[in-house]
This record gives C-alpha cells, structure tokens and sequence, in this order.
C-alpha cells in the first residue's frame, strides 16, 4: 500500500471530513486529494520525473504536509529538512540526498536560498505559501494518474538525529512504511473519528504518524511548534483523540500551572517516544491524562515501531515495575540483546538492543561501510543498551555512547538521570561524563527546575546515592536555565559534553 494507498483509503471512507487543518485553513479530504495530484502534475510540467528528491524546509502548516503528499503522488522521493536545523546542516543533508527540487515555506526564504547555493543539484524553489509557487501547482487543470512504486523503491530519506555522530541518510521502501501501518494499527487504540494533534516537527516521529493515520481518515489538526496552553486548548477545542508528544515536551506540559484543570475526555491515546521517560513523570501523566499513555520505541532505521507498552500496560502503581520499560515487541518485528561478539543473551542480560524484520531500513544512502556495520550478524544494531525481563519486556538503559566510565565502572546516564527526575524541583535533566585526572571521567548532571524552584546540589547527590549508590551518584550539579537541544527536541548531549571536554586531546 504505502503512502499513495494510505491517502486514498482515508479519501475513500470519507471524502468529505476534514483531513487537514491549522491555524488559518481547513481542507476536506476531497480537496485535498485533487490538490495533491495537480500539484504532482504541475511538477512533472516542470520537468520533474520519477525517482528524483525533493526537499520541504518548512514549519507545520498545511501545504507543507499537501507538499509531502504530492511528491510521493508523483513518484518522487521525500527528504525531510527541519527548520531547527542550522543551514549548514540542512544544506549537508540536501547534498547528500542529491535533493533537486526544494519546497519552502516564505519565512525561510533566506535559508532556502543559502541550501540552493550550497547545493548546486537544486534546480527549483517552490514556495509553499505563494501564488506563483505550490498554489500555482495546485491549481493545475488537468491533475496526474499518482505513481506506483515496487515495494522495495526508495520513496524516502529520513536523517538521523546526529545525536552520536554526523547525521547519515536513512533510505525507506514502501515496505517500511507498510509494516510501519501493521504495527501501529495492530496497537494502537481505535477512534471514530481519529483526530490526531501534530505539534512536533512533520519532518519526525509526528509526521510519519500522521501519513500512517491518513489511512483511518483521521482529522490531522497542525500546530506551528509546542505551546503548552496552546496544546491544552487543541486538546478540549478540537476533541483530539490522538497525540504525540517526546517526553521533554510532556516535562513542559506537566509543569503548566493549568494542566489538572482541563478537559482530557476525548483522549484515548496520549503517545511518547523519541527517548525514556522518567516514572515518576509517567505516573503524573497517568493521574492528569487518565489511562491513556502509549510508549513506541524504535529509531529512525527502525522506524518508530519496534515495540510498544499499551494503554492497559501503564498501572499507576507500577505493581510489575514496567513504566520503565519500553514493552514488548510489535507485530512484524523481532528484537534480542547481543553482546559485542554477536551471541544473543539471555533473560535480564544487559546488551545492545538489536531487531530485524522489514521495518528496518533499505540501507544508509551512499553509505555501503556504515549499513554492514548496522546489520552486522544478521540484525539491525540499534545503538541502545538494555535487557529483557521473563515477561518479554524489554528495558532500555543507554545509549551505548553515552555511557560513563569511571574508574572502571560502567555508569549508564539514564539510570542517573531516571532518579533525578523523581526529584519535584526537576523539570529535566543530562547527566555526563567530564573529564577528571584520576577517574578518567566525573558523573556529572545539568538540572532545570520548576518555575520558582530551588534545589541544593547536595540533595540530588544524596538521592541518588540512596537510589543507586556513590558509582552512580553525580559528583557534580548545575543548575541551568535550560538544555540546548538537537532540531528535534532531544537533550544536545553532545553539546553540553563540548563545553566540558574543550582543549582536552580525547572526548573519553
């Protein structure tokens, strides 16, 4: 099916519910559909043709999710460029796809132009919110028959987040976007309508959701960005029964002095990914939202749906410790612990998190070295370090290049920073690695608080020696005004280390 289908089996139910709306336009299914296939017509009148990559560098907003769905219509493969992104990185990645065609929305017509001339395969800019450029396009007269693809075409690009290392291409099939829909449809909860609130980026985890909700009609309402009571409001105005949010972002909305006072009753899905989320925080969620809180794990060469713990898994009293796992795999996909030599471990074993199936990506573009590496023996190597309990959960304790060494021990950041987030006065956290001359390196955190809030180093430090012992306590606390973040939302640990690390020869 894939993405093509996806749409036409939402237009085919029903044609004339909303399918996108944001803060200045509605669009019915109907129209939106006779929009996506003339502007796909408009770009082969251009000179346009199948297999070629096309860029959108825009904020959410209505023609830019319309731009994503006549390029696939057209047959032409979607590159995702964030507009959090520094335009250097955005012009990398647009390089690297051999992008051709860039959509953009006005106020980023400077970055766009600044990609184009870093990237001389760029032979069109097409602005999203002008007469002359996407509106043009789909306003032509005699719109295109969409393009079916093999199932094993590259339709898609995604970049990683570049969180360990120089984002690299992720190519998906429409395969990977067919299991992506078993996965997700065979878990998550029904609604009649769905109507599913985008707040972060279409170019992430809340876009590809919502390509996939397009198949149930779903009523895909755009946010421009993560308000807190801009979110609140969405929620009660327009009857949301589906969300997606990163846990920094629920941290945020949890700590709006309005949260226990709204309305939540049309929620039947409150979804979190993209990073663990601390239990304490989770069973905050629990006691505002009521049992609607969904986890997915996976990662942009896994997309999003390697497994789950549903609704019915998320107990408030946590009777089975498993809010701190990230469930049980998904339909089509199968996940193990391996070591380093590639032996699959055993029950409560700690080791890389692998899976396989056909979720996993088609391969790293034009990166033959770094897609062996991936898939060596026969699995897809996430880069997570976890185990899995005798029930079949699986947990996640790290990255595997995030964790700490420290004189000789293994601390694992995430275990740190799970127990500083219980702490009340915290909103969020990172716990690091800093240099140290007899340790090799210091567990350090890096703490926000509360509006108001105050919390002396000595108490986080002591909580956590009570938690996990003097290893994996923190030796040192700052407290800072905020985290620097990747384009995506997740904590810049690579940035705050930087800062630690400046002048020194080894980053370990």
């Amino acid at each position: 099916m894939a993405i093509n289908q996806f749409f036409n089996r939402g237009l085919n139910r029903a044609p004339d519910a909303p399918c996108l709306v944001d803060a200045s336009v509605s669009r019915t299914y109907r129209e939106v559909g006779a929009r996506r296939l003339a502007a796909a017509a408009g770009l082969a009148g251009l000179g346009v043709r199948r297999g070629e990559r096309c860029g959108v560098l825009s904020a959410n907003c209505v023609a830019a999710f319309e731009a994503i769905l006549a390029i696939y219509a057209a047959g032409l493969v979607y590159v995702p460029l964030n507009v959090n992104n520094v335009v250097s990185a955005n012009a990398a990645i647009a390089g690297n796809c051999d992008v051709s065609v860039l959509f953009f929305q006005s106020a980023h017509r400077a970055a766009a132009e600044e990609v184009r001339q870093a990237c001389p395969a760029i032979r069109l800019l097409i602005c999203l919110d002008d007469a002359d450029g996407f509106e043009r396009l789909a306003a032509t007269a005699e719109p295109a028959s969409e393009v079916v693809n093999d199932p094993h075409d590259t339709v898609s690009i995604y970049s990683t987040g570049g969180t360990t290392g120089a984002p690299k291409g992720v190519e998906f099939s429409e395969l990977t976007w067919d299991t992506m829909a078993a996965n997700m449809f065979a878990a998550l909860p029904k609604a009649d309508p769905y109507v599913y609130l985008i707040v972060s980026p279409l170019t992430h985890a809340a876009g590809t959701m919502a390509l996939l909700l397009l198949a149930e009609a779903a009523t895909m309402v755009i946010q421009d960005g993560f308000d807190a009571e801009a979110v609140l409001q969405a929620i009660a105005r327009h009857r949301i029964t589906h969300l997606y949010l990163p846990p920094t972002a629920i941290y945020k909305l949890l700590a709006h002095p309005g949260v226990e006072t709204r309305d939540y009753s049309s929620l039947k899905c409150f979804i979190y990914s993209a990073a663990p989320m601390a239990v304490d925080k989770l069973k905050r969620c629990l006691a505002v939202f009521g049992p609607v809180m969904m986890q997915f794990w996976g990662q942009t060469e896994a997309p999003i749906f390697c497994t789950h713990l549903g609704t019915e898994e998320h107990d408030i009293d946590d009777r089975h410790g498993r809010l701190a796992s990230c469930g049980r795999p998904m339909l089509l996909t199968e996940v193990a612990v391996m070591d380093d030599a590639g032996n699959l471990l055993p029950d409560n074993q700690r080791g890389e998190l692998v899976v396989r199936g056909n979720l996993v990506m088609l391969r790293y573009h034009k990166n033959e070295k770094a897609t062996i590496e991936a898939g060596a023996h026969g699995w897809h190597h996430t880069g997570d370090v976890g185990y899995r309990d005798q029930a079949g959960y699986y947990f996640i304790v790290d990255r595997k290049k995030d964790m700490i060494i420290s004189g000789g021990y293994n601390v694992y950041p995430n275990e740190v920073e799970q127990v500083i987030l219980s702490h009340p006065a915290v909103v969020d956290c990172a716990v690091i690695g800093v240099p140290h001359d007899v340790w090799g390196e210091q567990v350090t955190a890096i703490v926000t608080l509360q509006p108001g809030a105050a919390v002396e180093p000595d108490d986080i430090i002591a909580l956590c020696k009570r938690m996990l012992g003097s290893v994996y306590a923190p030796k040192q606390v700052h407290v800072w005004s905020d985290l620097p973040r990747t384009a995506v939302g997740k904590v810049d640990k690579r940035s705050i280390r930087d800062g630690f690390w400046a002048g020194r020869t080894r980053a370990i």
